[in-house]
């Protein structure tokens, strides 16, 4: 089964270009000398999944399942995340398969400490239990994991975790920028890996209410999120290394203002997976005077 896709809004790991000095974003408050802040909506959005395409020796013949993220905190407090994903995937080489996979993370308020625990079933047998921490500042990064064994490593940093990375991604965006890489760690798959990530950036979108299909994203079409400015984002994962390197996994998405995102699409290579957002819960806005 492919790399989950908690990384759509933890996803959205990924980093920054380091043009500018890579210290944590902590609180504080916005002024004529620094820019605008960045508030990321507390909320929580689901959505379906269908197959998009299929090619290959071992096509897909159908997709289905559902995302669901939960996303709370702001920068006083740090950042909690529940991801919950669940992919049927059927083909006529190798029948059904189910994964169900539970994420839930903690990123620190200064983007320095994240904690991560991921559950992972498939096909009905529970796999191995990944649960660790992981400590970023500046050139130093380290990861200790306490499941499904003790062990730790360390790799060469900047390395930025996904809030940090969510914040830095909209501020590039609202600054006209069209690129951003990083290494980025979210904790998933055996939360030993730590990607080299390229995010290319389109253009500022229309308003939502008349953006793309009619059909997807209904509740990104209505109330305040219409008016929220957004942009297209391909969001490409790597193996660590050097040279011209095929992604291993790539995300498209349509970035807004205050980090919802819409218009999914998961491209694992051999196949694609389409995410309509059909439910979105948007709680009260966090504290301004908290924000990076």
């Amino acid at each position: 089964m492919p790399r989950s896709a908690s990384t759509l809004f933890l996803l959205l790991a990924s980093g920054a270009a380091f043009a500018a000095p890579a210290a944590p974003d902590g609180p504080a408050k916005a002024g004529p000398d620094k820019p605008e802040a960045v508030i990321l909506a507390n909320h929580k959005a689901v959505y379906d999944l269908a197959l998009a395409s299929s090619g290959g020796a071992r096509a897909i013949e159908s997709a289905r399942g559902r995302i669901v993220i939960d996303f709370r905190g702001d920068a006083c407090r740090g950042y909690t995340m529940e991801t919950r994903q669940v992919t049927v995937l059927e083909s006529g080489e190798g029948g059904s398969r189910t994964s169900d996979l539970r994420n839930t993370t903690f990123e620190g308020a200064e983007a320095r400490d994240f904690r991560f625990r991921t559950v992972t079933v498939l096909d009905g047998a529970p796999s191995p239990v990944v649960d660790g921490t992981a400590d970023a500042n500046g050139e130093a990064f380290k990861v200790r994991l306490k499941e499904p064994k003790k062990d730790q490593f360390t790799a060469a940093g900047p390395v930025l975790f996904p809030s940090l990375h969510m914040r830095r991604l909209v501020r590039a965006a609202r600054a006209g920028e069209t690129t951003l890489s990083a290494k980025v760690f979210d904790g998933s798959d055996d939360g030993r890996k730590v990607y080299d990530t390229l995010a290319v950036i389109g253009r500022r979108a229309a308003d939502a209410a008349n953006a793309g299909s009619p059909d997807r994203d209904k509740p990104l079409r209505a109330g305040a999120m219409a008016g929220v400015p957004h942009w297209p984002v391909t969001l490409s994962y790597f193996t660590p290394g050097q040279g011209e390197r095929m992604p291993i996994y790539t995300l498209t998405f349509d970035l807004y203002d205050n980090g919802v995102s819409g218009a999914l699409k998961l491209d694992y290579g051999d196949f694609a997976i389409l995410g309509d957002m059909t439910r979105l819960e948007m709680d009260k806005a966090a504290d301004k005077s908290c924000a990076p």
